[in-house]
Order: C-alpha cells, then sequence, then structure tokens
C-alpha cells in the first residue's frame, strides 16, 4: 500500500511551544516534530495513487468559478491596500511603498485570510484588514529578498525590483515602513470589529509567522544554503526552508482569517494544517517553472536558484517527483476542509488545486 503524507496534531497558538526553531540542526528534527513530511511522497511504491497534476488542473467544480471569485476579491484588496498608503510626505519612499504593494499579482494570501474568515461564518469586511497586513508584510518581504545581499533579482512581478528604481536604501525603508504600517492598519481598522483579546492574539500569531522563528528563519536557513551540494542535503533541509519562508505567512494568514471571523480552536487547527499543506505546496511548484519557463512567461529572471545554486525541489529529486510531492500536498489540503460546509469550503479546495496547477 503506497504511503500517504500526514500532518500530526499541532499546537495551538500560544500554547505551542518550539513550533518553529530557526537553527539549522533543528531541521534534522524536523519530520519528528511537525510530523510534515512531504518527501514520503517519494516512498509511494511506484506512485500507485498519484493523480498526475495536469489531470487535476481540469478536475474543477463547474458549479464554482474561482477564476471570477478570485478576481473579484483581488479587486476588494486592491481596493483596500490603495487607501491604506495615500500619496503623502515623505513623497519618496512612500511612492516607493506604493510602487511594490500596488503592482498587481493574485493576492493568494489577503484572499486566503478572508476566504477562511468566510468560512467559519466572519465576511470580507472583518477579515479585509488582516488580509491588507499580510499583504503589506508579504510585499515587505520581497522588497527585502530582491535586495543584492540578498537574492539579487532584477524583476518582480514584471517590474524592475524596488531598489532598482528607489535605490537599496530607499528600499530597505520602504520594506521596514510596510512591516510597521501592516500592524497598525490590522488593530486601527479592525477596533469595534473585532474582540481585544482576538486582536491581541493575532498580532502575536503574524509576529510568529515572520520573526527569527517563522520568515526570518527560512531566509537564513536559505542563504546559508547556498551552493551546498544536493547529495549532501536532504530534503528535511528543503522542507525547514519552506515551511518557515513560504509556509508560515500562508499559515498565518488562514488563522488570522479564523480569529477575525470568530472561529474555533479546532477550526484554527485544521486550516493552520491547510495552510502549512499549500504552503509547501506553492514553493514546490514554484521551483518547477524557474526550470521549465522564460523570463518572459515568469515575470521574473528565470533560472536564477539555478544560477545561484540554491536548493530546490526539481534539483534535489528532478521534476517528475517534483509534481508527485506536489500532488501528495494537494491531497492533504484538501482533507483537513473535510466537514466543512462544502460550499464555503469551495474556495480552499479551488485554491488548492490553482496552487498546484499554477505556471508562473
Amino acid at each position: 500500500m503506497a504511503t500517504t503524507v500526514h500532518l500530526s496534531s499541532f499546537s495551538l497558538f500560544i500554547q505551542s511551544r518550539g513550533r518553529r526553531d530557526n537553527s539549522i540542526s533543528s531541521v534534522k528534527s524536523l519530520k519528528k516534530r511537525t510530523g510534515l513530511s512531504p518527501s514520503s511522497a517519494l516512498t509511494s511504491q511506484g506512485g500507485r495513487d498519484m493523480i498526475p497534476p495536469e489531470r487535476k488542473c481540469n478536475d474543477h467544480n463547474s458549479a464554482f468559478d474561482f477564476k471570477l471569485y478570485m478576481i473579484r476579491k483581488a479587486e476588494s484588496v486592491n481596493a483596500a491596500l490603495d487607501v491604506s498608503v495615500p500619496l503623502r510626505e515623505p513623497l519618496t519612499v512612500q511612492e516607493a511603498v506604493r510602487y511594490s504593494l500596488l503592482a498587481g499579482g493574485k493576492r493568494v494570501r489577503p484572499l486566503l485570510c478572508i476566504a477562511v474568515c468566510e468560512l467559519v461564518g466572519g465576511d470580507e469586511a472583518t477579515a479585509m484588514s488582516a488580509a491588507c497586513a499580510v499583504e503589506m508584510i508579504h510585499t515587505s518581504s520581497l522588497i527585502h529578498d530582491d535586495l543584492p545581499c540578498m537574492d539579487n533579482a532584477d524583476l518582480r512581478r514584471g517590474k524592475p525590483t524596488n531598489h532598482k528604481v528607489y535605490g537599496e536604501d530607499m528600499a530597505v525603508l520602504a520594506g521596514d515602513a510596510l512591516l510597521a504600517l501592516a500592524f497598525e492598519h490590522m488593530t486601527v481598522v479592525s477596533s469595534g470589529l473585532v474582540a481585544p483579546e482576538r486582536m491581541i492574539r493575532a498580532v502575536v500569531e503574524l509576529a510568529r509567522a515572520i520573526g527569527t522563528t517563522g520568515l526570518v528563519a527560512g531566509q537564513m536557513i536559505d542563504l546559508a544554503s547556498e551552493r551546498l551540494n544536493p547529495d549532501k542535503v536532504g530534503l528535511e533541509h528543503l522542507e525547514f526552508i519552506h515551511l518557515h519562508k513560504t509556509a508560515a505567512l500562508l499559515e498565518a494568514a488562514a488563522v488570522l482569517g479564523v480569529i477575525m471571523g470568530g472561529g474555533t480552536e479546532e477550526e484554527i487547527e485544521k486550516l493552520r494544517k491547510y495552510a502549512r499543506c499549500i504552503g509547501l505546496l506553492f514553493q514546490v511548484v514554484d521551483d518547477i517553472p524557474d526550470v521549465t519557463k522564460s523570463t518572459e512567461e515568469l515575470g521574473k529572471t528565470a533560472g536564477k536558484d539555478v544560477m545561484a545554486g540554491k536548493l530546490t525541489y526539481p534539483r534535489l529529486i528532478g521534476l517528475e517527483r517534483s509534481k508527485e510531492v506536489a500532488e501528495k500536498l494537494r491531497r492533504e489540503a484538501e482533507e483537513q476542509l473535510l466537514g466543512f460546509d462544502p460550499s464555503k469550503a469551495a474556495p480552499l479546495v479551488a485554491l488548492a488545486s490553482y496552487i498546484a496547477c499554477r505556471h508562473n
């Protein structure tokens, strides 16, 4: 019988201890600590339980139009973000903030936050401040990731990166400004809509996701892993990077959606697991176009990860087995939605499939 990827019980919020560890040595204990090991997909006997991602891409429920849903949510988020960063003095840094924040994109993280909030009984208006906060932090991380001292990227979403337009000094400040604005915006706009104790919980959840036990840890290990011999590191090392660098903020977006929507502890648990699965799925799928698509198709420099000697799924396990891992993660994500109202869960089911099938 083919093995499956199972997620162990995750600790809830404040009670969780050691949910993430930023030391390189902790990579070896990742599988034991979380039980989340997509690499176990590779032990499936001949991959008999695999459904090729290409076949699943056209297997959406025709009763739910995810493309329309995504467009409408992105429009709502873009409008809210535009209002949140008015053009004012000092103009240069504010222009730099708006340049990256309003550059477009599919707004997957805020969409996730809103969809989860609606799933547990909340609405878009209640979730919007948290959704915007997550996108502000995501944009901040992209600005900083693109800097010469980090990933040294020239393009982002088909446009010159922030530091290429405004200079490295202003890009650093713009990223810092967005980080601070995220917490200010979420707490101020949600005042009166969300109970204070829930807001405190949301603030702590978001802060943990992006600090030295979250996104920063993932980025640090990612930088330290450049030029490592892939034969001397395992999948657990790579999974550690992406559980922190990519999945952590998606996880925070989902948990914030539950908190804002007044959800239960059990719902927090399920949606946290769902988000971790799609977070890893996002990165597995993101690694594939880097070696199969052109710069024009991607809207960013193609092959940059290969040139930088970064650890990627295709580099470690090959293209076909990377696709198998992606399909395993998509299934695991959908399993976390069982028991919810199917109509309300439809956007999240479709989101997992969308991430699994995206090409750039």
